[in-house]
C-alpha cells in the first residue's frame, strides 16, 4: 500500500508543520483489528500508556487520532485502522484540520459520514 503523496497540482495537507497526512488510497484496503487490545508502537505514542481495548468506544477513538495524525507510514493505517470503523467513527474523531482534510479531500464519502 502506498500514501496519497501531493504532485504539482495537490496540495499538501499537513498532520503537523513540517510534516503531510499520509492517506490510503481506499478504505478497503484498511483491514485493521476491530476488537480486541492493540499496543501502539513507541513511534506513534510516546506515552507508556499504549494499549488500547478496541470495546471501549472512547479507547478507539483515542487509537484512531493518534494513529492517524502521528503516522509517516502507509503500513500503520493498513494493519491499525479498519476502514469501515474509520467511516462509522469519521465524525467523533478530534483531529488536526489538515489530517480531516487530507482524509475528506480523498474519500470524500466521509464528509458524509
Amino acid at each position: 500500500m502506498q500514501a496519497v503523496s501531493p504532485t504539482a497540482t495537490d496540495v499538501a495537507f499537513l498532520a503537523r508543520p513540517g510534516r503531510p497526512a499520509v492517506v490510503a488510497r481506499t478504505l478497503a484496503e484498511l483491514a485493521g483489528p476491530t476488537r480486541g487490545v492493540v499496543e501502539l508502537p513507541v513511534r506513534l505514542m510516546w506515552n507508556a500508556e499504549r494499549t488500547f481495548d478496541l470495546g471501549d468506544p472512547d479507547q478507539l477513538l483515542w487509537m484512531y487520532e493518534n494513529v492517524l495524525r502521528e503516522t509517516t507510514r502507509a503500513e500503520d493505517l493498513r494493519v491499525l485502522i479498519n476502514g469501515r470503523t474509520l467511516r462509522r467513527v469519521w465524525r467523533l474523531l478530534n483531529l488536526p484540520r489538515g489530517v480531516r482534510l487530507a482524509w475528506e479531500s480523498r474519500h470524500r464519502g466521509l464528509r458524509a459520514a
